[in-house]
C-alpha cells in the first residue's frame, strides 16, 4: 500500500486473464481496419501522386487543393463528416467502413506526397529515355518509373502504416469496438482500468513492433536499384 495504490496480484492476474480473448477480436478489428484503411491509402495516394504531376493546371491544382484539405484537416472531424452528414445525402456506410475510409482518405494526402517524391526521385535519364522510345506515358509509369520509386518509398510507407496503426482508436468514436474501445467498456462495467488499458498498450505496442520489423524485411529484400523492368 503506497498512496492509497494496492496491487493485487493475483486478482489481476486472473482478470487479465478472463479478458484477453475479448481483447483479442478487438485486436483482429484494429488489424482489419488497419490494413483497410492502408490499402485505401496507398491506392488513392497513388492517384493523388499522378494527377499532381499532369501538366494541365486545371487537373493538378483541384487534385493539390484536396491533397492539402485531407492533410490540414483532423482525421476526427473527417470521421465525423463521413458518419453523421453523409448520411443526410443518402448515403450510409456501416460504422466500420467509414472508419476504414476516413483513416486512407486522411494518410492518402500524405503518401501521396511519399509517392510524389519517390517519382521525382527517379533519374530524369530514365524519362527520357522512355519517351524516346514513344512508349506511352501509362506504360512509362507502369514498367520504368514505379519500378525504380518503390523501394525508395518503402521507409515511409512503413511509417504511415504504424501511424494508422496507433490512430485506429480514433474509431471508437462511431462506436467501432477496436481494442481501445472494447477496454474502456470493460473498465466501465468492471471500474478496473488499469488491466485493460495497459494490455491495450502492450497489444499496440506489439503490432507496431511487428509491422515495422515486415517493412524493414521487405526493405532489405527489394534491390535498392529498383524492382526488374519489364
Amino acid at each position: 500500500m503506497m498512496f492509497g495504490f494496492h496491487w493485487n496480484t493475483s486478482s489481476n492476474w486472473a482478470f487479465a486473464g478472463s479478458i484477453i480473448p475479448i481483447l483479442l477480436r478487438g485486436m483482429v478489428v484494429t488489424i482489419e481496419a488497419t490494413i483497410l484503411g492502408f490499402l485505401i491509402a496507398l491506392a488513392l495516394g497513388l492517384v493523388f501522386a499522378l494527377l499532381r504531376a499532369v501538366p494541365l493546371k486545371i487537373v493538378s491544382w483541384p487534385t493539390a487543393f484536396v491533397v492539402e484539405f485531407l492533410r490540414d484537416t483532423p482525421l476526427l472531424v473527417q470521421l465525423y463528416f463521413l458518419y453523421f452528414v453523409l448520411p443526410n445525402y443518402g448515403l450510409v456506410l456501416p460504422a466500420f467502413l467509414t472508419g476504414a475510409i476516413a483513416l486512407g482518405l486522411q494518410y492518402s494526402a500524405y503518401t501521396s506526397e511519399v509517392y510524389r517524391a519517390g517519382l521525382e526521385a527517379v533519374p530524369r535519364g530514365q524519362w527520357e529515355a522512355s519517351l524516346a522510345l514513344n512508349m506511352p506515358m501509362l506504360l512509362v509509369y507502369r514498367d520504368v518509373v514505379v519500378p525504380q520509386a518503390i523501394p525508395r518509398i518503402i521507409p515511409a510507407l512503413g511509417n504511415y502504416l504504424v501511424s494508422i496503426i496507433k490512430d485506429t482508436p480514433i474509431l471508437s468514436a462511431v462506436t467501432v469496438l477496436e481494442m481501445l474501445n472494447v477496454a474502456t467498456i470493460i473498465g466501465d462495467r468492471t471500474f478496473r482500468y488499469l488491466v485493460p488499458l495497459s494490455m491495450v498498450g502492450g497489444l499496440f505496442l506489439i503490432l507496431t513492433l511487428v509491422s515495422a520489423w515486415l517493412v524493414r524485411v521487405v526493405e532489405r529484400r527489394l534491390p535498392h536499384d529498383g524492382l526488374p523492368l519489364r
